[in-house]
């Protein structure tokens, strides 16, 4: 073991030797190494970005895995008793611990711009629902817990909307009256409907033109019951608890999802008793065994491995010349007792050596591209919110392949250098 140990410490440092030797040549070959790791580096990182970047996309529409939806409807085509839903679902909430759960429900309020009155889309949700579909915001914060206990009602509007408010300073706390017929602070005075303050705005995308904003969903029963009194009637256009109106959803561990899933339609059947369907079924992208990610990774991979091959190919033949012009050398070194191991392994290990080294450098040039401001800004489109680290496994696999570009780029050569004859490279 001792004189195998020795033998290989010896190799190495006979082939740093040779490399130092012919340091021009080397740096020349190893060139086309230094930027085939690089690129295959790079490559593979950014495609965990782009990984990244669906997955976040994905979230955003249908909910982290694992996203529970549970949907609650009447067999008799009759409604689910409002009450009944609210008292059970904060139940089974408590039982299970669910810290990530929120209803979502679609309604629309007039709101009054210096334009004149609009009537927007309102998404009403709960608290964490942000953090559940990773709701990016261009300016302020998303819903906190004690926004809920405010007075006010808060909205966290699109751009479009908050562009038609002047684009006020959010630190001023600006306001807009939820169903009133004039803009506050105009000329013409008094303003009706229900002051709710803009605590944040959520970028938009070229295609959309129309304002949106968020509430909370407590705050806009409020709201409505607000309105439907004002207006001497109930209001009809939304029942806020129950039915196929609201949508209810919870982010839970993948791992359990299934067991979850299935008690806890059990359980909201029990609660809601006979005459009433429970369905719960996971809608996020992972909800399938198949990995949704395979075509990205297998593009990335083929273009990675084409990239070492073309530097591998170029390291092949400037060894196969250089061993061609150290015949007499490898000869006189035989004569002197070299055997044809040690003649082998110290052709390949040179190979193998400055393939490693030029390796270290590509990875180390990959990463400072890819952790670059500038680059995460032109992958990233402004659409990603956790960037990735610099995967470890691709600066490994970046060295693990400048190891095996040596190796490969040194066999052949290797092989040529014990077959050649003593007396023959003697007289070469």
């Amino acid at each position: 073991m001792k004189r195998l140990l020795t033998g290989f410490v010896g190799a190495v440092l006979e082939a740093w030797q040779e490399l130092r030797v012919h340091r021009t040549r080397v740096l020349l070959s190893l060139v086309g190494v230094a930027v085939a790791v690089c690129s295959l580096t790079t490559v593979v990182a950014l495609g965990g970005i782009v990984q990244q970047a669906t997955a976040e996309m994905n979230e955003r529409s249908s909910g982290r895995p694992a996203t529970l939806y549970l949907a609650a409807y009447r067999t008799d085509s009759g409604t689910v008793d409002s009450a009944k839903m609210a008292a059970a679902w904060d139940e089974m909430l408590a039982r299970y611990d669910i810290t990530y759960a929120s209803r979502v429900m679609q309604a629309t309020q007039t709101v009054p711009f210096a334009t004149g009155s609009a009537t927007v889309g309102v998404q009403a949700v709960d608290q964490p629902y942000g953090e559940m579909h990773r709701v990016r915001m261009s300016q302020g914060e998303w819903f906190t817990p004690s926004d809920a206990e405010q007075y006010a009602p808060r909205l966290i509007v699109n751009d479009v909307f908050y562009d038609r408010m002047g684009r006020p300073d959010l630190a001023t706390h600006p306001t807009v009256a939820l169903g009133g017929d004039s803009v506050p602070g105009s000329a013409t005075g008094a303003t009706s409907g229900i002051l709710a303050v803009v605590v944040g705005v959520t970028p938009v995308n070229e295609w959309e033109t129309e304002p949106t904003m968020f509430m909370l969903a407590d705050q806009l029963q409020a709201v409505q019951q607000t309105v439907a009194q004002t207006q001497g009637a109930p209001d009809p256009s939304m029942d806020p608890y129950g039915g196929a109106q609201t949508q209810y959803e919870m982010w839970v561990p993948p791992e359990v999802s299934q067991e979850l899933g299935e008690r806890v339609k059990a359980d909201m059947q029990a609660a809601l008793g006979e005459g009433t369907a429970v369905d719960v079924s996971r809608q996020d992208y992972a909800q399938y065994d198949d990995d949704p990610f395979l075509v990205t990774k297998l593009v990335v991979g083929g273009i990675a491995v084409l990239v070492l091959l073309l530097g591998a190919l170029g390291l092949v033949n400037i060894a196969l010349v250089t061993v061609r012009q150290r015949v007499r050398e490898i000869g006189i070194r035989r004569s002197f007792g070299a055997t044809a191991g040690r003649v082998f392994f110290a052709v390949m290990m040179e190979s193998v050596v400055a393939t490693v080294a030029a390796g270290a450098l590509g990875v180390a040039a990959a990463i400072l591209i890819v952790q670059s401001s500038w680059m995460r800004d032109l992958i990233g489109q402004g659409m990603i919110s956790d960037f990735p680290p610099f995967p470890v496994d691709a600066a490994i696999l970046g060295l693990i392949a400048a190891s095996a570009v040596g190796a490969l780029a040194g066999l052949l050569p290797a092989i040529v250098a014990v077959r050649v004859k003593v007396i023959d490279a003697i007289r070469y």
